[in-house]
């Protein structure tokens, strides 16, 4: 097995643990990067700190989301009117692409989020950039306010070669699941119900299509949206395990396997049969979310991050369901897992004040803020519990609490080496495209795959 295999294994294992119980941090040694404070050298009261500018980059553009952290930023600044914010926002695309060479700059940020994995927080840590924030965790009881699994996502080894275990590096606000969004209006229209199961979601693709309808509201400029979409079917093909022994290298599977192999095959098949936008690799993903709000297309495979975006438009004809099991009743499994981390740089000139601005965007009132904004918090606070069930927020809390309870999240694909993010979103889109065969593909990605583990 791989000189990489790491000890995530069981680290989507813990059933319920996502909304409910709570754990201490698995801590599992030292991490890479900087040192960290002591934790009685740790003072948790801004409002000492002097006269603080902290600089914040975020991606957290998106109408809902944007508005919890302004709401969030409005009122910490209103209770340490010593602590001025200034905050960068970008995109996801364009975060992930400048974040690096801000990092490396001689006056980084303050805080910054940075994705999960191996392109970004393992290669950001290896190189010193973020600030271990274990005694943070204590301070504040981070290690008591989130389930073990969420926080272990945060963790970067002592080695800096494996995340999932060692030093905590990050704290998320948001949980996330990709679902099927879906236009009750026209679904109903359609004599269809919002389907049961995988095989029948499948086959009301054809139906649709044949109706004159878009099945599959779709688009992949942006490149990382196939990531989800591909990661979904490959989820009900080959099942979660499947997917996260790929992921973590935790077992012996493969990117030729004939399962994976099988769910490449089903997306250029979805994309060749017209059941999704046509020209998907020259459509944003923004622009697809705004045309499925505006009633082009019946379904949106996409995450719980644009539930607020859509709501506003489509109101009551707004549903989402997670991706239905194989069988009726059965146990789901869906893409997922939690929203970038909050992390503090280890420049940082403040790294109390940082802290104290982490502990408050994602304490329970911070949680509750982003229910009202129409988000999806990672634990859930007092305002989720009074969400109206047929509601769209409130299917969204429902799925949440269901895939945690099913221990059903699987992880993102392109957490699996350094450089999986641009292979596989290129290899993505030339499959959707159709200039490669699901086979090609399949090969593409157990290239670099297979590079990276013989490596270590």
């Amino acid at each position: 097995m791989s000189s990489r295999s790491l000890r995530l294994g069981t680290l989507f294992a813990a059933a319920a643990v996502l909304v409910a119980a709570c754990a201490p941090p698995g801590s599992g040694g030292a991490g890479g990067g900087s040192s960290e404070r002591p934790a009685g050298s740790i003072s948790t009261d801004p409002a000492k700190a002097g006269q603080v500018t902290l600089n914040v980059w975020d991606q957290e553009v998106r109408g809902g989301q944007n508005a919890q952290v302004t709401q969030l930023n409005k009122e910490f600044q209103a209770k340490y009117p010593n602590v001025k914010i200034v905050r960068t926002s970008k995109s996801f695309q364009d975060l992930k692409t400048t974040l690096r060479l801000a990092l490396s700059g001689s006056n980084p940020p303050d805080v910054v989020e940075a994705n999960q994995g191996y392109p970004d927080m393992v290669t950001f840590v290896k190189a010193g950039m973020l600030t271990p924030i274990d005694s943070y965790a204590g301070v504040y009881g981070w290690d008591k306010r989130y389930p073990k699994t969420l926080l272990d996502l945060n963790r970067v080894s002592a080695d800096a070669k494996h995340f999932g275990t060692g030093k905590l590096y990050g704290i998320s606000q948001m949980g996330e699941f990709i679902g099927l969004y879906y236009n009750k209006a026209s679904l109903a229209a359609l004599g269809l119900k919002p389907p049961s199961t995988w095989s029948e979601f499948t086959s009301q693709l054809a139906t649709i299509k044949a109706k004159g309808q878009l099945p599959i509201q779709f688009g992949n400029l942006d490149k990382y949206p196939a990531i989800h979409t591909y990661g979904v079917i490959l989820d009900q093909l080959a099942g979660k395990q499947f997917t996260r022994d790929l992921v973590f290298g935790t077992g012996k599977a493969s990117w030729i396997d004939p399962r994976a192999v099988q769910a490449a095959t089903t997306l250029q098949t979805w994309a060749k049969s017209g059941f999704l936008s046509p020209g998907a690799n020259g459509l944003g993903y923004d622009d697809a979310t705004k045309q499925f709000a505006a009633g082009k297309g019946v379904y949106l495979m996409t995450g719980t991050w644009v539930a607020a975006d859509l709501k506003g438009p489509m109101g009551a004809k707004l549903g989402l369901v997670p991706p239905p099991p194989a069988t009726t009743g059965g146990s789901i499994a869906t893409t997922g897992g939690e929203s970038l981390a909050w992390s503090i740089t280890s420049k940082s000139k403040h790294p109390d004040v940082a802290a104290a601005y982490l502990n408050f965007l994602t304490n329970q009132h911070a949680a509750d803020v982003m229910t009202q904004t129409g988000n999806l918090p990672a634990v859930l606070g007092p305002a989720a519990a009074a969400l109206p069930p047929a509601s769209a927020e409130g299917q969204m809390v429902a799925g949440w609490k269901q895939i945690s309870a099913a221990d059903g999240l699987a992880p993102y694909l392109d957490y699996s080496t350094p450089t999986f993010y641009d292979t596989l979103t290129a290899a993505l889109q030339s499959l959707i495209g159709g200039q490669t065969t699901p086979q090609q593909f399949a090969q593409t990605l157990q290239a670099d795959y297979g590079k990276f583990h013989q490596s270590g």
